[in-house]
């Protein structure tokens, strides 16, 4: 792990300066990074993802314990750093590339790369990192739904994202990460941090946040695809009636009768808002729905 001033030389001596626009913010409190790092309780046989090497201090620590660490950085320079850090580390790669492809998926090269370490080495799928602000949701969505998921993601990200992954039905926060998280898994959050223990500073709070999936939830989820649309459906008009939502449903995610049948079979007040549900109930009705579908 490195400190403060060792990134910053390492940045200084080539040539360049944190780029906010990419959500540079190192975290330079080691114990934090230690925590970070033994929260997310690595084992041998586990291939590890981390999104934004920065400069390989959070790489180096996830290397001593991980099988395979895929360490995605998208900035040229910071990648050639972190690769001559790391460069003699046999279970390290590093990838410069954006971990999200055009389509808001995760990128094909970072999927492959995920696939073969976790077939080789026969563990689990770990998300460990200081995610970018900007990238946050979109990679933590995608590790829930597929077709690479995450066994647990232990991060730190933006506090306003926390809240949004812990987030309880009826509050502002709650929202399509709240119920892809609650309805594959448990969100615990570990600690709040202060802007001062990165560098540069944010201007906002963030927190260290550890997801684990549960396979007897994720499980009960018949199609992951299906079951995001009919998400995207309701929370696309959270403010609204359920019965009001339903009217904006396209062909193929059946009429308007169809989901009242659905509503009156699971018992949900079809004047309830989409905001008022809890995952489960979403993955209820995504079951009739899928159910009703391929009848």
């Amino acid at each position: 792990m490195q400190t403060k001033r060792e990134i910053q030389e390492l940045l200084s001596s080539a040539g360049v300066a944190p780029n906010r626009r990419l959500g540079q913010h190192f975290l330079v409190d080691l114990n934090l990074m230690r925590l970070l790092a033994d929260s997310a309780q690595i084992g041998s046989r586990d291939a590890v993802l981390e999104i934004g090497a920065g400069t390989g201090s959070l790489t180096e620590a996830l290397a001593e314990e991980a099988g395979q660490v895929v360490s995605i950085e998208l900035d040229r320079t910071l990648a050639s750093i972190a690769q001559s850090r790391l460069g003699g580390a046999e279970n390290v790669q590093i990838i410069n590339v954006d971990v999200l492809s055009g389509k808001g998926t995760i990128a094909p090269a970072v999927t492959d790369a995920v696939t073969r370490a976790q077939a080789r080495l026969g563990g689990r799928i770990l998300l460990v990192s200081n995610l970018p602000y900007d990238v946050a949701s979109s990679v933590m969505i995608n590790l829930v739904k597929g077709p690479v998921t995450a066994d647990t993601m232990t991060v730190t990200v933006q506090k306003e994202v926390a809240q949004r992954m812990a987030a309880s039905p009826g509050s502002k926060s709650y929202g399509t990460l709240s119920i892809f998280l609650g309805a594959t898994g448990t969100v615990e959050m570990l600690r709040v941090l202060k802007p001062s223990v990165f560098w540069p500073p944010p201007n906002v709070d963030s927190a260290m946040v550890r997801y684990v999936r549960a396979e007897h939830k994720s499980r009960r989820i018949r199609d992951m695809d299906l079951f995001g649309r009919v998400v995207g459906l309701f929370i696309g008009h959270r403010r609204k009636m359920l019965r009001a939502c339903v009217r904006q449903a396209p062909p193929e995610l059946g009429g308007r009768d169809l989901w009242l049948t659905i509503f009156d079979e699971h018992s949900i007040d079809p004047t309830c808002r989409p905001e008022e549900l809890t995952p489960e109930q979403f993955v209820d009705l995504a079951n009739s729905c899928h159910r009703s579908l391929v009848n």
